[in-house]
């Protein structure tokens, strides 16, 4: 539903303040629409429609039973399209809409200009719906459950793909073919003339030894893939024996997954860019005097955080300001780091007034990961009384584990790295000689649930059509999870040490 004439007006208002304070966003299109809507919108990740799946009820319910009972409420929705499109709910107030509007022109900005987001389809409004279209005649042609209990093996490895593959150059296809064999390796002697020095020079058990290294290295060589392959949705779509629809189907979902994945890499960033330029807006152009307290009200319980939760719209919105202060006054550079007076840090002030200015190059080349890793510092974790928790196995109890600044650094950054998402590569696609897909888990990242391995094998079984293994770790200790279609395995092995380096 388009705009009453009152919020058509608001609109071009707020639009007037994006440009003053020089956001750089795509043409935005508001629409409202009812709470059901946004709940169903939001369901569907932002979009009018989406293929049918049983997982978008399951949402639309959850979303719709939280508004009912009061336990949330989505004030708006905008989608990284250009135009963007944003959707209003009809039972906010004037203030809510206005607060929503400045928020969304945001969040346009970010889209448009963070490089993550760069390679993005900014037509997926109409992708969204050929793929629709595309899964709906699938399913008229192989019935409903077929085509469902195979998307349901899609979707649980939807994040098992390379987000960091769309800024690489595209890989060369070598020849499928060589004229003849390559010649086994052999190690290199030592030359010399005298027999009687022959094992001396060349000792029997060092050669054996150094044979062994090159057999081995021959051996790897011929693994295939030659190194482990990030992007598995790709390398099933390229090697798993299956039928067209099921390859286009794999597509789709690798498709999408690959579209939302930048929003998941700057969730921190994005809410808080959002955060900093309604506050702003807000405060400073658009808010009257009769509508402060409700302001104040509905942006608190925004920037409400829980004990134990990181809230991305608190933590962005106070990285922004901080940045912000510090590239003022000039508490950056080589001097500043090296100063260890107190008093001399605390009233330091160049005022160089280069805050505004880094605001906007850090929204254009960070992801949360290099914007934690970057800005947070000792002063802004102390400020905003940030700590690691974890649980007590004594008692049970979650608690407070430690303030230690390196500590909160080090448990930030892992949880945002690959979205939180364990890290899985394609080892080896013919395991011992007997085509048996084996993964390989980087621990060090995210440590694995094995419950949810072993479903998210069985899945990967359904889609390779063969044995599925994951090298990983369990208590300290080299593992081998196996599905071989029917029935699950565990046995000890250190193939992921071996493979890792550690």
């Amino acid at each position: 539903m388009t705009l009453p004439a009152h919020l058509t007006e608001l609109q071009r208002e707020m639009r007037t303040y994006a440009d003053e304070v020089g956001l750089d966003y795509f043409d935005v299109i508001f629409e409202m629409v009812s709470s059901d809507a946004m709940s169903m919108v939001a369901a569907f990740g932002g979009f009018p429609t989406r293929y049918p799946h049983w997982k978008w009820g399951m949402e639309f319910d959850s979303l719709q039973k939280g508004y009912t009972y009061g336990l949330q409420k989505i004030y708006e929705l905008v989608i990284n399209t250009d135009p963007s499109y944003a959707y209003l709910m009809e039972s906010n107030s004037v203030l809510e809409q206005k607060l929503v509007m400045a928020h969304v022109y945001g969040h346009s900005d970010f889209f448009k200009n963070n490089v993550y987001f760069s390679h993005t389809n900014r037509r997926m409004l109409d992708q969204m719906a050929n793929h629709a279209s595309r899964v709906r005649r699938y399913i008229d042609r192989h019935g409903l459950d077929v085509v469902e209990n195979f998307m349901d093996a899609c979707l649980s490895i939807e994040n098992l793909i390379d987000v960091q593959s769309v800024f690489l150059p595209q890989k060369k296809r070598k020849p499928d073919f060589e004229d003849k064999p390559p010649d086994a390796p052999k190690v290199a002697m030592l030359p010399t003339e005298k027999s009687y020095l022959r094992s001396y020079i060349n000792p029997q058990d060092y050669v054996e030894a150094q044979q062994r290294k090159l057999d081995e290295e021959a051996k790897k060589k011929k693994r295939f893939p030659e190194r482990p392959e990030r992007d598995v949705l790709m390398f099933l779509l390229q090697h798993a024996p299956l039928q067209p629809w099921q390859r286009d189907v794999l597509d789709i979902v690798r498709d999408e997954a690959y579209y939302f994945a930048p929003q998941a890499q700057t969730k921190i960033m994005n809410e808080g860019w959002a955060s900093y330029w309604h506050s702003h807006i807000m405060t400073r152009k658009a808010l009257k005097d009769s509508e402060l307290v409700d302001y104040a009200c509905t942006h608190a319980g925004t920037m409400g955080t829980q004990p134990g939760r990181v809230n991305p719209y608190k933590l962005g919105i106070e990285l922004f300001r901080h940045i912000e202060e510090r590239w003022n006054k000039g508490q950056f550079g080589k001097e500043w780091d090296e100063c260890d007076d107190f008093a001399t840090r605390a009233r330091w002030d160049k005022q160089l007034g280069l805050g505004r200015q880094k605001i906007f190059e850090v929204r254009r080349l960070y992801n949360d990961v290099t914007f934690i890793d970057e800005f947070l510092t000792e002063d802004f974790a102390r400020q905003q009384k940030l700590f690691v928790y974890g649980m007590n196995k004594k008692t049970g109890d979650w608690e407070i584990q430690s303030r230690e600044f390196k500590k909160i650094k080090r448990q930030l950054v892992r949880g945002l790295t690959n979205a939180g998402q364990p890290r899985i590569s394609v080892l080896d696609a013919n395991w011992e000689n007997r085509g048996e897909l084996l993964l390989i888990h980087n621990y060090e990242d995210v440590d694995l649930d094995h419950n949810w391995a072993k479903d998210t094998l069985a899945n990967l079984a359904l889609v390779w059509s063969r044995p599925v293994l994951l090298a990983t770790r369990s208590e300290g200790k080299g593992v081998v999870l196996r599905f071989d279609g029917t029935s699950h395995s565990e046995k000890a092995s250190d193939i992921a040490s071996e493979v890792l380096g550690r």
